[in-house]
């Protein structure tokens, strides 16, 4: 009881840190219609950060009367710029993205920027992921357990049968030392760290104006591939879904018993690769990283559990 109504609590507290949220906005002109940058094809953000930098698309933003001037220029950006919208922006997005700027003047390219960001965040995150990673392997070792248990209680609902059933579950928690609650720490964490990155994008016009290995950062998967860098947006796409699919994999616990688990890791690929198509570059880049920084650590780690040493 003491563990949900922690649980509860860390729900309850993220809940109102989106309500005070300040999330990015979509411009539009005068009819209400969606405004893009006809030469990007990128969507535009109404509340920006700090002023662009390209000419056209100041241009855009002085055409539908943002005023640029109350804004600092991305070069000088700071965490407190702007005025306060509240907790999640003055907290996750505004710092992420001074962190992005600052370390992207410094590489001199803010996609790369992302990648360095990325693996910075995973590495403070790693002893958490590190368990996640270690729960799963044992989860793979009781699997065979539990999928003779769930054939001893198949088809009895009767609540005797319910509560061993349960019971010698929780057994085979606690010889394998499984926490089922906390393999999906890290899952929870992650929402979070998603949605101030798109929002960092979004809303930084230095960073979705910018380019990585020829890719507009602002610019969508689905509105890229239209373009004459049609391939660059494909192989994008690729890279997104093979990482997903195989990070995932490498976490399933599930066996020839259970063909409905065995599809889990393709469905959820697709599910992503379909919202990947409509989601900043950059967002892309983001998770190609953060899939990769998990297959690595799901290796070391198990390389770790047969060695002995963890």
């Amino acid at each position: 009881m003491k563990r949900i109504n922690t649980k509860l609590k860390i729900c309850i507290l993220l809940s109102l840190l989106l309500i005070t949220t300040g999330c990015a906005k979509t411009l539009v002109d005068e009819n209400k219609k969606v405004v893009k940058n006809e030469s990007t094809g990128q969507t535009l953000t109404s509340n920006i950060l700090c002023r662009p930098t390209n000419p056209t698309t100041k241009k855009i933003y002085e055409e539908h009367k943002v005023n640029l001037k109350k804004l600092p220029e991305c070069s000088n950006f700071q965490i407190t710029s702007g005025k306060y919208e509240g907790l999640w922006t003055s907290f996750f997005v505004k710092p992420l993205a001074y962190i992005l700027l600052v370390l992207g003047n410094f590489v001199k390219n803010y996609g790369l920027s992302v990648i360095i960001v990325t693996i910075a965040i995973r590495l403070l995150a790693f002893p958490i992921t590190k368990k996640t990673a270690m729960q799963s392997e044992m989860m793979k070792k009781a699997q065979p357990e539990l999928n003779k248990l769930q054939k001893k209680y198949e088809g009895k609902q009767d609540s005797e049968s319910v509560m061993k059933q349960n019971q010698e579950m929780m057994a085979i928690y606690k010889k394998y030392n499984i926490n089922p609650m906390a393999g999906c720490l890290f899952a929870f964490l992650q929402l979070p760290i998603f949605i101030a990155f798109f929002e960092a994008v979004q809303r930084t016009p230095v960073i979705f104006e910018d380019k990585f290995l020829g890719l507009q950062l602002g610019t969508t998967p689905s509105v890229g591939i239209t373009t004459n860098m049609f391939y660059a947006y494909l192989i994008l796409m690729i890279c997104i879904g093979v990482t997903t699919f195989f990070s995932l994999k490498m976490n399933a616990a599930t066996s020839e018993d259970n063909p409905s688990m065995k599809m889990m890791p393709t469905m959820m690929t697709v599910m992503i690769i379909v919202t990947a198509i409509f989601m900043p570059t950059g967002l892309g880049i983001y998770w190609v990283t953060s899939n990769i920084f998990t297959m690595v650590q799901n290796i070391l780690v198990k390389r770790s559990k047969e060695n002995g040493k963890a």
